[in-house]
């Protein structure tokens, strides 16, 4: 793979349901963002994806139009959560193929309060086969979709290895600490174990409802372009994205509840980065990754080879998850405290590396930082992994 640069980067503060500008703004703004980071004219971008999962077709043109009637293609991306890195996905393409030199990718999602539903109950759903085979492979009480498919994963993850639940707990509570220091996050009150540990609980017999992420609305937006255009333009991005893959569910990935929430995808695709790359994870310095729920963190550590299969317990209780540890995970705060608006989300953390890579992360910024790993995973399914390496 030739490079890709990262000419810019926003996203604006992410909200409670009820509590944030219409979707169209919240866009609007952080394309401006990206566009001011970048230094660029919106009459410089030549293609835009735009990302969301709850909202009609050509809400990307309704976002972008307010920054522009440029004529530009503007293709609609909806891969459920992982939407975002979907469309940073198709931007790096686009500019790679040689078609185009400067491509938007923007995320929004104004979500409502409550658990995820489908829109259309009167048609077959794409995780017909996935609940059918859940109920197959386990005994999984009944519950909303991704409550019921990432708990199963978390019960069958402390089953299989022995582990302690109490480590899920310790993940939410390294993620707020985090989220103390991101001025973006919705929450950024400190948690202890008890806290997450006697919260309500909302599926048995580990999960309480301070382990899973809130419903969010929010907006960011990431620029990319080739080497001849930052040259041409005196553009210094400071980033590139040294390798990405997108990988969805092979033959036996639903073998167990494990890997019906995408282990077998992430695998996949992470290994195909660190091929492209010749990174390896040891290499890695700060990781942003889909902690939906923190069982899937957990599995997550596993599936992108952070730490060994079963050794997720050890790596948590060691502290290389977090600061002085051997990587920084979600240093943002991850998608339980700074929040998950699908749409958005793959390119928020996007952002938070790119800033993390050139030194502007603030009080949470992690020191040394030269290669970022990224993460977005989206049940029905789809993995985006992203290698990042910073450049002078």
């Amino acid at each position: 793979m030739s490079s890709v640069k990262i000419a810019g980067v926003g996203m604006v503060k992410f909200s409670k349901p009820g509590q944030s500008d219409p979707y169209r703004v919240m866009g609007a703004n952080a394309i401006k963002l990206a566009l001011k980071d970048a230094g660029l004219e919106y009459s410089q971008v030549q293609q835009a994806f735009a990302s969301y999962i709850y909202g009609d077709s050509c809400s990307g043109q309704h976002v972008l139009y307010d920054v522009g009637m440029s004529g530009i293609p503007v293709i609609n991306v909806n891969n459920n959560c992982a939407s975002g890195s979907t469309a940073l996905f198709l931007a790096r393409q686009a500019v790679q193929s040689g078609q185009v030199d400067c491509v938007l990718a923007v995320g929004f999602e104004e979500m409502q309060r409550g658990a995820l539903g489908s829109n259309w109950e009167d048609r077959e759903s794409p995780f017909d086969p996935m609940l059918k085979k859940l109920d197959e492979i386990s005994s999984a009480p009944e519950a909303p979709l991704a409550l019921r498919t990432f708990g199963a994963a978390g019960t069958a993850y402390i089953e299989k290895y022995g582990a302690n639940p109490g480590i899920f707990a310790r993940v939410s509570v390294k993620s707020r600490n985090h989220a103390m220091n991101n001025p973006f996050a919705v929450f950024n009150t400190e948690l202890s174990v008890q806290d997450v540990l006697e919260a309500q609980q909302i599926y048995p017999p580990y999960l309480t409802r301070l382990m899973a992420c809130p419903p969010t609305c929010g907006a960011a937006a990431v620029i990319v372009c080739s080497d001849e255009f930052a040259r041409n333009n005196n553009l210094k991005p400071g980033v590139e994205i040294v390798a990405q893959s997108m990988a969805t569910d092979l033959a036996d990935s639903w073998n167990d509840p494990i890997g019906l929430v995408g282990r077998e995808m992430t695998r996949k695709a992470s290994q195909e980065v660190y091929e492209a790359s010749g990174i390896s994870p040891e290499d890695v310095q700060v990781v942003e990754l889909h902690d939906c729920f923190t069982p899937n963190e957990v599995i997550t550590y596993e599936g992108l080879g952070l730490c060994g299969e079963g050794e997720a317990e050890k790596f948590i209780m060691d502290g290389n998850n977090t600061y002085g540890g051997k990587f920084v995970v979600n240093p943002s705060g991850g998608l339980m405290s700074k929040g998950h608006p699908i749409g958005a989300t793959g390119l928020a953390q996007c952002t938070e590396l790119v800033w993390h890579l050139r030194g502007q992360a603030g009080a949470r910024q992690v020191e040394g930082a030269k290669v970022a790993l990224q993460h977005n995973l989206g049940l029905g399914g789809a993995a985006v992994v992203t290698m990042y390496r910073k450049v002078d």
